[in-house]
């Protein structure tokens, strides 16, 4: 199958603001979808998805809790979602998920982590063609045959199984994410998922080298520092 996949493991905060920034970003995006798809994470599947996803990441559950109790609340800030896209320094392709409640301040931001950074932001699709909206799940093991058995069974959607270095990487269509969750988690008892997000999954990756690769690393911690900044994507490779 021989497509690579570089998963991005978030590190340990170092420093306390490192943390705040996790901390209201998981905030933020917990009471946007609690309070537009219910905050009972039984019935909002996507809630749940986040929840679990930001106790993995060590969020306390104090401030999961605040974002319950405030989107219950009925009033706060109304965020919209706001995706840009582009092409990053060595023209590797770019996709910037947002929450924000001023459109034109969130714009202004990222146009400026682009502009700085000899990168140029595009148009609405100007590269998200260029990637798949998929689950991806990763876990110890080297049985690829026997993992795929275990979600066909299952009657699971599957896109793609890689096996390399001990490491399974399954990857399925994004609506399959809970099915497949149950399905790896019956097959592999206590092996635990070391991974298991929705994300996009670029189709091609673009090697980024010389002077680039320090003005693409300064470009993503620009884009990260921005308040609106929930999610960075890409199909830059390093080199």
């Amino acid at each position: 199958m021989g497509r690579s996949f570089e998963v991005r493991k978030a590190s340990m905060a170092k420093t306390q603001g490192a943390k705040i920034k996790v901390y209201s970003k998981y905030g933020k995006e917990i009471y946007v979808c609690a309070k537009n798809g219910g905050s009972d994470p039984d019935s909002n599947l996507s809630l749940r998805r986040l929840i679990e996803k930001a106790k993995k990441d060590q969020v306390p559950g104090h401030v999961i809790d605040k974002a319950l109790d405030k989107a219950n609340g009925g009033g706060g800030e109304n965020y919209e979602v706001a995706r840009y896209e582009g092409f990053g320094p060595g023209n590797c392709s770019v996709i910037v998920d947002c929450l924000t409640d001023n459109n034109n301040r969130t714009y202004m931001d990222v146009r400026q982590c682009f502009v700085k950074n000899d990168a140029k932001i595009g148009s609405p699709g100007a590269v998200s063609h260029m990637f798949e909206h998929q689950a991806v799940f990763q876990f110890a093991g080297d049985d690829e045959e026997g993992v795929l058995e275990a979600l066909v069974m299952a009657d699971v959607d599957v896109t793609d199984i890689e096996a390399e270095d001990g490491v399974i990487t399954v990857f399925a269509p994004h609506t399959e994410f809970f099915k497949v969750k149950n399905a790896l988690s019956d097959h592999l008892g206590d092996t635990p998922l070391d991974l298991e997000e929705i994300t996009f999954v670029p189709q091609t990756n673009t090697e980024v080298s010389g002077e680039d690769v320090e003005r693409f690393e300064k470009f993503l911690d620009m884009l990260n520092d921005c308040d609106d900044v929930q999610n960075v994507y890409h199909n830059a490779e390093l080199v």
